[in-house]
Formats: structure tokens, sequence, C-alpha cells
């Protein structure tokens, strides 16, 4: 899959800029909007007890099933719902990790399908944990969560000490949805080269915190490769 080059304001578009520590309170949390009005990104993404939140014109990303996945299919589709009522416009669930180790890909594609019931008109995200997984567990990640309708296959919480998005796992997922899903890079970007090579390696949406930080050091991280970005 091909993309146009990434440009910082691409960058943003296609950005989730994300507050999802668990000790967040909600005076940081309006700290955090108003700032990422002022970055000019178009997504937040931040815990479903946090909402509803005046959206300042932003669109809110949360998460369900977080960030373990361990939770129940049917609690994961009530989370969702909630998350919808309160304001959500897209639901990034975590897939459960025992069903994907033993390659129960039946009970993967039937919770993810119990959430995508749970958010018809919304977007959904299916968080695979990657950097825990071996190829054919990601692949199969990619095809359960393709048949049961959802629309990206994110590569990780960031919250999983096996670590965050990586090129290789990036392709892959790319490769298995072939333009038919799109595909979250999420998990350590934390400047713009990083966002770069998982950019050209097929992603297609950015779950990052560092956001600010990444766009700043744009133009010197393009100065030191040589990047015609």
């Amino acid at each position: 899959m091909t993309h146009q080059a990434l440009t910082p304001e691409h960058f943003l578009a296609n950005a989730d800029h994300t507050l999802l520590a668990p000790p967040t309170t909600a005076a940081e949390l309006e700290v955090f909007l108003d700032d990422a009005a002022a970055l000019g990104v178009k997504r937040v993404c931040v815990s479903p007890s946090l909402l509803p939140v005046d959206k300042r014109g932003l669109e809110i990303v949360t998460v369900v099933g977080f960030p373990s996945g361990v939770h129940k299919a049917e609690v994961k589709a009530f989370e969702a719902a909630q998350a919808i009522t309160d304001g959500a416009d897209e639901v990034d669930m975590v897939v459960n990790p025992g069903l994907v180790h033993a390659a129960d890909w039946d009970g993967v594609e039937a919770e993810i399908r119990a959430v995508r019931d749970a958010s018809v008109g919304k977007i959904l995200k299916v968080i695979i944990e990657s950097a825990s997984l071996t190829d054919d567990q990601i692949v199969g990640c990619c095809k359960a969560s393709e048949a049961a309708g959802a629309d990206f296959v994110k590569t990780s919480t960031g919250f999983n000490a096996a670590g965050g998005a990586s090129v290789h796992a990036v392709k892959l997922m790319a490769d298995t949805v072939d333009g038919r899903l799109g595909v979250k890079a999420s998990g350590g970007i934390r400047d713009a080269e990083t966002a770069r090579e998982l950019w050209a390696a097929g992603a297609t949406r950015f779950g990052v915190s560092a956001t600010g930080a990444v766009v700043a050091g744009w133009n010197s991280s393009e100065t030191a490769t040589g990047a015609g970005y």
C-alpha cells in the first residue's frame, strides 16, 4: 500500500491525540482538550469514565476492555454503547488475548462483532497487542476483525510491557487487510522519523500522546535525515 508523503499537517489530521493515564483528573482533561484544540488535531482519545466532555469541535475516541482485554464480550459491548451515549465518536476495543493465544478465531470474531453491533455507525478499531503476538496470530486477529465488521486494526494499547508499534507488525497488518481496513499504529511514537517509518509501512492512523513533540521536532528531523517530506 502506498501513501502520499507524510507532512506535519497530514500527521495531525490522522493522529488520535491520546490521554489514557489512569490517574487523569477532570481538571487535567480540560487542559488536555484545550491543548488539543490549539494543536490542531481532529481527534482525541480519552478514557470512557471521563465522558461526556465539551468536545471543542474535536471528535472523541474512547477505549473499551482497556487495557487487558479480558472483559466479557457483553461487558465490552455495554461499555461501548454507554460511551457512545456519552458522546464518543469512535471506539477502540482490546481483543481478548486468551482467545488469540488459543487461536479461537471464532471467539475473537464473536466478541468483536458484539462490540460492532453495539456501536453501529461509529468507527470501531480492534487493539491486538501485536508486540506480544506471532505473525500468524497477528494475521488471525486481522482476519477476525475484518470478518466482524471492524474499521481498523490497531497495534497496541501503549500499556503492554512487550512494546508498541513496530514497522514489521504494521506492514504485516497492512498487507493482511490490504486497504479494506485501516491500520492504527499506537505505542512508542515519540518523533517524526518513527511516524514516517510507520506511515511508509502502511499505517493510516496514529495513536500518540507526544503529538506536540512529534510536530515540534519535524523540521529538525528532516534536516538530520535529509527526508524530503
